[in-house]
């Protein structure tokens, strides 16, 4: 009798270890799963992730190789890449209506910053973004947001050691990479109704923005002072066309 106690006992630990390991093997791929699929309904551009873990008794959490593709018409490869980030979750809110995540950490991002002094990739990007929360006309694409995804709660989100790379267009795709200075978010979605994915993201990636914005200036002018060194002794023309990228520029961050 005590050995079948005993045997019993082992195949229940055995089954419940077997079951948490089946939930996070599910739970990993939703994420994954995710991202992918909501991200680039949200963002209309390609999102992609290598790979999502996160411990149910712990609340841990990584995520890695996230890529953000840029919007139709930008010549530069991606807008975010990001090599890790960690995640603190509260493990009994994953099954819940609202996730609440203690803290998000993005370390070490690329961001590219591309303009044609028209306009920029990220700001395309929030456009986006702002249409799927309800804010461009788009209730379709709210809806489908509020479908998607659960509530969220944020309460520390922090993104240190990123750089910018800086491209205009309008001088052939001349760059520059400055360092993006360190951003911190909290208490996000800490009422009752909290933060949709798109709400998030969108604050996120606008905050990136106006950080891209006021570091790249200087870098940006920089370009244009050099793009027109690089055109003595080409004729007016050449030189004409330099001028206005310079006047653009001004205008460009004037905007933000």
């Amino acid at each position: 009798m005590k050995k079948l106690l005993i045997r019993v006992s082992v195949a229940f630990v055995v089954l419940v270890l077997l079951g948490m390991l089946a939930i996070r093997f599910f739970l990993d791929g939703a994420v994954k799963r995710g991202i992918e699929t909501v991200g680039p309904m949200l963002t209309q551009v390609e999102v992609k992730l290598d790979s999502a873990s996160i411990s149910l008794l712990s609340g841990s959490g990584k995520l890695k190789g996230l890529l953000v593709g840029n919007p139709t018409g930008y010549k530069t490869p991606s807008a975010i890449q990001v090599g890790d980030a960690t995640l603190a979750i509260q493990p009994g809110s994953i099954f819940s209506s609202k996730v609440i995540i203690h803290s998000i950490n993005v370390q070490a991002p690329e961001i590219t910053f591309e303009t044609d002094l028209k306009g920029n990739n990220l700001s395309k990007i929030v456009a986006n973004l702002q249409a799927a929360t309800g804010g461009g006309g788009s209730t379709g694409s709210a809806k489908q947001d509020s479908k998607a995804s659960k509530k969220l709660q944020v309460d520390d989100f922090l993104i240190t050691g990123g750089k910018i790379n800086v491209s205009i267009t309008a001088l052939g795709g001349k760059s520059a990479t400055v360092p993006l200075p360190e951003i911190h978010l909290t208490g996000l979605g800490q009422g009752p109704d909290g933060i949709t994915a798109a709400e998030l993201t969108k604050l996120v990636i606008q905050t990136i923005e106006k950080e891209a914005v006021q570091v790249s200036s200087s870098a940006v002018a920089d370009l244009g002072k050099d793009a027109a060194g690089l055109t003595k002794g080409l004729g007016n023309s050449a030189t004409g066309a330099v001028d206005k990228v310079t006047k653009g520029l001004g205008g460009l961050f004037k905007k933000n």
